[in-house]
């Protein structure tokens, strides 16, 4: 059997076998959008999830933590507009509420059902709503797409994609989508995500292999620097692909795809930061260690003086090489290469003549490429980031009004 991993156009979390999705306006905190979903599927799954580190945990993210532990999860219900972060007793009451009735609707049990959500710290959420929404909404086979857009807040897209994957264990689906445009900076975990596979996948090896795929994707990504109370990685498998069941030995194809997945969406959330206008790719190769290498593409790509310059396509590298230099890990000046835009502006710690007009012509793109090569050893890591804009202080000084 040839192996392959496949795109499916028009991809979202529902494109798996199984699994059904629907969404609905619950005027939580807007009136005319989504923001209330659920993700449900119709056999047992295992499941697993990575959780923020943040040491203040919403109510959702408490709950969710004990029910996946009992494993087996159907389902998932969510909201955006309201964290219900920072809210006591009432908060992990309403979380509770909310799973309850999402279980009653479905005819599963409580503990079968994860919940997740997103918006304002320290808000109350409106349970009422929240309960007549929960009972209208309407499951579909294509209902990922409405899920995309129910869990959004200042994001300007949805993130959603799926691949096809065959392999030695046979056929099945992954699919995933995401939110997140602000306070996004990852340890463990980060913002929300949501993916579901009709694989039949080994439980110790599905929450190793979502590990994995977090730290290299959503775990390098950042926007702001801030790490949000409320973030949630999680994936829900139900088998009914049929497969031979995937297992640490034979499960490097998953592991490749399952990383695609997740690094599809963790770029698609870089890309879309609050105000931002570029994406920025921050790749270290030669550090001293991985752990060096992760840690100096994220203190790049999280330079608010490199993210500045990058918005006026300014072609100042020497920000770039400040930020390395504070990053804490070992390094060598007269072995050091910086390339923008793959124009090489360092060579052996010295600086290379450049046309600085054609080069800040160059930086007037969407993305960005930054190339770091310290030659000190053999340690690579890939960030990812956004531009630094006015729009960005417009969007956080009035999100609450």
């Amino acid at each position: 059997m040839q192996e392959n991993i496949e795109d499916i156009k028009q991809g979202t979390v529902t494109s798996p076998q199984g699994f059904m999705a629907g969404a609905i306006e619950a005027a939580i905190k807007y009136k005319g959008r989504l923001d209330l979903g659920i993700l449900y599927s119709e056999e047992p799954c295992t499941s697993a999830a990575v959780f923020t580190a943040n040491k203040v945990k919403a109510a959702p993210i408490l709950l969710s933590m004990k029910n996946i532990e009992k494993g087996k999860v159907r389902a998932l219900v969510v909201n955006s507009g309201c964290a219900n972060a920072c809210t006591g007793e009432k908060g992990w009451q309403d979380a509770a509420e909310t799973v309850n009735v999402t279980a009653a609707k479905l005819g599963i049990k409580p503990k079968q059902v994860i919940v997740a959500s997103t918006g304002v710290i320290g808000t109350a959420l409106p349970v009422d709503r929240m309960k007549t929404g929960i009972d209208k909404i309407e499951l579909s086979r294509d209902g990922g797409h409405r899920l995309a857009r129910a869990i959004m807040t200042t994001d300007t897209r949805p993130k959603e994609i799926a691949l096809r994957i065959v392999d030695s264990t046979g056929h099945y689906t992954i699919g995933g989508i995401a939110k997140g445009a602000g306070m996004i900076h990852p340890n463990m975990a980060t913002l929300l995500s949501f993916l579901a596979t009709d694989a039949k996948v080994e439980a110790g090896f599905l929450q190793k292999a979502l590990r994995a795929a977090a730290e290299n994707s959503f775990n390098m990504i950042t926007i702001d620097g801030d790490t949000s109370t409320n973030d949630m990685v999680s994936i829900m498998a139900n088998g009914a692909a049929n497969n031979d069941q995937i297992t640490e030995k034979n499960g490097r194809m998953f592991q490749e795809a399952l990383n695609q997945v997740c690094r599809f969406l963790a770029c698609g959330i870089a890309a879309d930061g609050e105000g931002a206008t570029k994406l920025i790719e921050v790749s270290i190769e030669g550090a001293k260690s991985v752990a060096e290498a992760k840690k100096i593409a994220r203190t790049i790509a999280g330079s608010s003086l490199v993210k500045s310059a990058l918005h006026g396509n300014d072609p100042n590298w020497g920000r770039i090489v400040a930020a390395l230099g504070r990053s804490g890990t070992a390094m060598d000046e007269e072995h050091l290469d910086v390339y923008l835009q793959d124009e090489q502006v360092m060579q052996a710690g010295s600086p290379l003549p450049f046309k600085k007009d054609k080069l800040s012509r160059r930086l007037k793109t969407d993305k960005v490429i930054i190339r770091v090569c310290l030659n000190i050893g053999r340690g690579k890591a890939i960030a990812w980031g956004c531009d630094l804009s006015q729009e960005y202080v417009t969007i956080n000084s009035d999100y609450t009004t």
